[in-house]
């Protein structure tokens, strides 16, 4: 994986003629998607708008979004890394065999005249979701994509860009990336970062019961993860600060209850394309922010005697 090839929102409404969503609904999950950023707005260098734009929507099942598509493409389950290794040979001229390029359950003809669309744009991107991510393969096949996106660019200028699932999941990401250089899957039991999504990943410790412990903070996976992760999060002391009820804060040992960020206590949120939007309280709280919280968590774990702490093998932060 050799990095992400991004732009922003502005520039996708502005230049795009070809859009790809792969593994994602955005009718449904991002309902302004269509409207506000990538197919019907008109732009700078789109100025026709939706007739001068190109959208490929590769899934496994048709769903809303299918309607807005100019070519639906529907690939059997777990056959995303397949496909996607299929287009990258395709882009660079590499011969595939129609067998195996049949079980992913489309053929040579249909991915062939893709890649002549996506070499043919101005400016293509690839929107990719957590039907990508969180299926069979997960981050190897979001690797795919973005090598994909890295090669097309010998061609033509292409960009790619995750579709984020809950609020401020970028702004998690970025502050990670600018205090340890990595994403997401850190480990930091050795006293430096150390980066490995499969192993460090937060619901692959939680599903192997690696860890004794977890702190989750304004986030709910015990909605989304998988189940034996979900009883894992159970056994475990496990530790919340939200500013509401939710499916994980009923299952664990501590719930702190915080102010609402951008509603009664201020901050950074960013949105998907990582442009921060800084945000004012409207409203007071008498319940503390997430910040005052963690330092005053901080300040008790430094005070508190290093005999007196117990080990812990490792611990989960959501």
């Amino acid at each position: 994986m050799g990095g992400k090839i991004t732009c922003t929102l502005g520039e996708v409404k502005n230049r795009a003629d070809f859009i790809m969503y792969w593994g994602g609904n955005p009718a449904e999950c991002h309902p302004r998607h269509f409207t506000k950023y990538t197919l019907t707005p008109k732009g700078k260098f789109v100025p026709e708008g939706r007739k001068a734009r190109t959208m490929v929507l590769v899934d496994i099942r048709e769903t809303p979004s299918a309607k807005a598509a100019d070519i639906f493409l529907q690939i059997r389950p777990g056959k995303d890394f397949e496909v996607a290794t299929t287009l990258r040979a395709m882009v660079k001229g590499q011969p595939v065999n129609p067998a195996l390029v049949s079980e992913t359950g489309l053929t040579v003809e249909r991915l062939q005249d893709i890649v002549d669309r996506m070499k043919r744009a101005r400016f293509g991107v690839i929107f990719f979701g957590m039907g990508v991510s969180m299926t069979r393969g997960k981050h190897m096949n979001s690797g795919a994509i973005l090598n994909l996106t890295a090669e097309m660019n010998a061609f033509t200028k292409f960009v790619c860009m995750p579709m984020r699932g809950h609020g401020n999941v970028t702004g998690a990401d970025v502050v990670l990336r600018w205090t340890t250089g990595y994403p997401f899957g850190v480990d930091l039991s050795r006293g430096y970062p150390r980066f490995n999504p499969g192993e460090f990943s937060t619901v692959d410790l939680l599903v192997r019961g690696d860890n004794d412990a977890a702190l989750v903070l304004g986030a709910d996976p015990g909605a989304t993860m998988p189940q034996p992760g979900i009883e894992h999060l159970a056994r475990i002391p496990t530790i919340v600060l939200d500013p509401k009820v939710t499916h994980t804060s009923r299952l664990a040992r501590v719930h702190i209850t915080t102010a609402v960020t951008g509603v009664s206590a201020p901050g950074t949120s960013y949105r998907m394309d990582e442009i921060p939007l800084p945000l004012r309280p409207a409203l007071t709280s008498p319940y503390p922010t997430d910040e005052e919280v963690i330092r005053r968590i901080r300040r008790a774990v430094a005070a508190k005697p290093a005999w007196t702490a117990a080990p812990s093998r490792m611990m989960a932060i959501a």
